[in-house]
């Protein structure tokens, strides 16, 4: 982690320099066509979790885990002949977890190579914005690789604002082609298939259809309309994952391989006088695998001093239960799918906390192109005994 901290002010020194070099030198409102540096983001989090319904082992033994995450964000952008605004953004991450329960799909393993994982996950993105007319084109693709799982993604979006610009329509388009590496529980491998190099894969794809609509309804409310249709085809299983049926037989998860997703959702940001905003939001959620859930989330911003904010927060989220999913020893043999993944149960959960946001106009600790650092700490509960807790960072230099 310190290395990924000592490169990132490294090429923030290098981005700096030559964001010294590309600046216009003209000012009379000429939009420089030179690539020049909008701004850099860089978010570190902590995360730590613990229950006791580990899918792993069958929805019962610990849920331990902790995970570190990096990510690096920069946006350039240009403006060409015809005065149309191209933004271009490169993102990596990096997470690195530990797990118990991935321990446990060798269970004789003390700490087996299934115990930690490295994720990493860049992905590239350009937008084109027309502001005379008010239309943005953006594209996007993505990749991310760990130990059992290889995603490829790719967006196309169009957004157009209204006349008056008090109103934005947006379309988004996306896909995940997706393989999943056959790590089956040790004791249902054959001879065969015991070693590493002979892990089968198989393919899951992700098909994402969205619509939303802002609107400006005046210079204190504004509010939002979200909708998504979601198509997933393939292995939606995971293989690792056990399932032990009434009888004390050990099995493997097996759900269908087809699912239909649609989340629909709205947001309101209230501005209260100077000092305080109320920003809401909430979702509902339905599948043709029987869940449907609801979203309420509250934030409220309360600024202290110009460059000094504090941001409370709380959500809160209830799901029914799939109607593949049953506890430890609780499907049976008639059962054509099954699954004790208690992500798939009938739960609700709460998450609260606070952010603080610094952000002073001669930049944090004086350093004047490092422009803001915000630090958020969230605590989550599901009433079905797990919890955890994330800490996350962001500095951004601009």
């Amino acid at each position: 982690m310190k290395k990924i901290f000592l490169t990132a002010a490294a090429i923030f020194a290098i981005l700096h320099a030559s964001a010294q070099t590309n600046m216009p030198k003209d000012t009379t409102g000429f939009e420089s066509r030179k690539l020049k540096l909008d701004e850099i983001n860089l978010v570190s989090s902590y995360y730590s979790q613990n229950g006791n319904n580990a899918a792993v082992t069958g929805g019962i033994g610990s849920q331990k885990l902790t995970d570190i995450a990096n990510i690096f964000d920069v946006k350039l952008s240009r403006y060409d002949l015809k005065s149309r605004k191209h933004t271009f953004g490169l993102e990596v991450g990096i997470d690195h977890y530990t797990s118990a329960s991935s321990d446990q799909i060798d269970l004789q393993a003390n700490s087996s190579a299934s115990h930690a994982d490295t994720r990493i996950y860049p992905s590239l993105s350009w937008s084109i914005e027309n502001e005379k007319k008010g239309t943005t084109l953006a594209l996007g693709i993505s990749s991310s690789t760990e130990f059992d799982y290889q995603s490829f993604g790719g967006n196309l979006s169009f957004s157009a604002k209204t006349k008056d610009r008090s109103g934005e329509f947006t379309a988004k388009l996306q896909t995940y082609i997706d393989q999943v590496k056959l790590i089956l529980p040790i004791e249902l491998r054959t001879s065969g298939n015991s070693g590493h190099e002979n892990y089968g894969n198989a393919a899951r794809n992700t098909f994402v259809g969205s619509l939303s609509y802002s609107q400006i309804i005046n210079e204190r409310f504004q509010v939002i309309f979200l909708a998504d249709i979601v198509q997933q085809n393939g292995y939606l299983s995971l293989p690792f994952h056990r399932v032990y049926f009434n009888d004390g037989s050990v099995h493997q998860e097996n759900l269908p391989d087809s699912r239909f997703k649609i989340p629909l959702g709205f947001r309101a940001n209230y501005f209260l006088g100077d000092r305080f905003i109320v920003r809401t939001y909430y979702r509902f959620y339905t599948d043709n695998w029987g869940i449907n859930a609801h979203t309420a989330d509250i934030e409220v911003p309360i600024k202290i001093t110009p460059f000094f904010s504090l941001s409370p927060f709380y959500r809160y989220y209830t799901q029914t239960a799939a109607k593949y999913f049953a506890p430890y020893k609780v499907h049976t043999a008639a059962d054509q799918y099954y699954n004790s993944n208690y992500d798939l149960s009938k739960f609700s959960s709460n998450f609260y906390g606070a952010g603080i946001r610094f952000a002073p106009p001669k930049g944090v600790l004086g350093l004047h192109h490092f422009s803001m650092l915000e630090l958020r700490y969230g605590h989550y509960s599901k009433n079905i005994n797990m919890s955890s807790d994330i800490i996350s960072l962001n500095i951004k230099y601009k």
